[in-house]
Parts: C-alpha cells; structure tokens; sequence
C-alpha cells in the first residue's frame, strides 16, 4: 500500500496528524506492507525568503485578529499537541518561506531518509524554535539523520530538486488538496486534516480491502 502525505514542515496540524496516522499504523496488522511517502506542500508560499515573521503577529495580521485571540488558538493547538506527546512552542516559531526546506528534503529523500528528514525539521520548528531558511541550519539538522552536510550545501546554493517541489505542489492542487496535512492512500482514498487515529485505521482498512477486491477481480479476468 502506498500512502501519500502532502505536508508542510511548519505546519502544527501535520505534526499532529502525523502522530495519529503513526498511531493508526502502528496498531494496522498490514503495517509492514504500507510505503508511506512524503511530499511538499508550502503554506505560505508568499513570504519572503530571509523575512521570518513571529508567528502571533503574523497570524494576527492575516487573519485581522487580535495578538489575545491568536494566543488563545495558540493554547488550543498546545494542549492537541501535547496529547500527542508534542511540547510545542509558538514563542519561538517564526514564519518563514520553506520552499529550500522542501528541496532538502528531496535531497533525504534520494537518501531513503525522507520521513526521517521530515520528523526532523517539523520537531525543529515547532518544538525546538530553529530557523529552517537558514543555510547553517538546515545542513546541521539534516546532516544529525545521515544526510552529508556538503551535499546539503551544494543543494541549497542552487536551484535543485526545485522542480520536484513545486510539480509535486502542482500534483497536490490537482489531487483537491486545499490544506495540509493531506493523506492519499493508493490514490484511491484521500483524508484531509489531522483526523483522528481512528478514521486513519478505518481508510487503512478501507483501502487493503480495495486492493485485495482489485486483485481478485484481475485474476478472474485474466
């Protein structure tokens, strides 16, 4: 089974949705057989580049709200995060443009350690406060899950993997995808949002079930 997972990597309901899926997988007997793959989406693709923004008065700002609301929707998110094992921090969280970020992670992801690579920054961004456009920054993190920092660099002193990204961003719209976290499953079933673990263990089952009904209708006609 090939699961998709259209994320970004400051995004606090992906790493909550994160958790769930991981939890629902976890208990799946079929877990073994399950490819999960993920993939670049931006949030704010429109910031720009060497211009972080703390997050409350960005937020505010964006949605003409007050800084009081915003740290009130603030504790809502810590305290889901929290039952997820999550400590987040939005004291420390600053809106960036992760569009290298993404290109970093298809460098992982040539590796074999794109969910590592993804683990990583999300944790680094919304538990750890660290700046993800920075150069420094982004080698150092990826290099501590076996990604050679020269490569990084060479990666994020031009323009690859820059395609990748943004096709796989194209894909996404085509696929309904308005927000993040998006979950494909076989390109049968898609789940948006961080759902519940148990919805994830239902589409899991939903979909194995899909697969074995396609399987058998294939041998019969052949």
């Amino acid at each position: 089974m090939q699961v998709e997972i259209w994320s970004d990597v400051v995004c606090p309901w992906c790493y909550i949705g994160k958790r769930r899926f991981e939890r629902a997988l976890s208990q799946f007997d079929g877990a073994a057989d399950v490819e999960v793959t993920w993939r670049s989406y931006q949030l704010n693709p429109a910031q720009p580049k060497g211009d972080p923004e703390h997050h409350d008065e960005y937020l505010a700002r964006k949605m003409g709200t007050s800084i009081a609301q915003v740290h009130q929707m603030n504790e809502r998110l810590v305290s889901l995060a929290a039952a997820e094992g999550l400590d987040y921090h939005f004291e420390t969280y600053r809106v960036i443009n992760t569009f290298d970020a993404h290109r970093v992670m298809h460098l992982a992801r040539r590796h074999g350690l794109g969910s590592e690579a993804h683990e990583r920054l999300l944790r680094a961004q919304l538990v750890e406060g660290e700046l993800l456009e920075d150069v420094d920054t982004l080698a150092r993190l990826i290099a501590e899950i076996g990604v050679p920092e020269d490569e990084t660099r060479t990666v994020l002193s031009g323009t690859l993997f820059a395609d990748d990204v943004n096709a796989e961003i194209r894909e996404a719209a085509m696929l309904g995808c308005t927000g993040v976290p998006f979950f494909v499953f076989d390109r049968r079933f898609g789940v948006s949002g961080a759902q519940g673990s148990d919805v994830f263990a239902q589409v899991l089952a939903k979909s194995r079930e899909a697969e074995a009904d396609a399987t058998t209708r294939g041998r019969a006609g052949a």
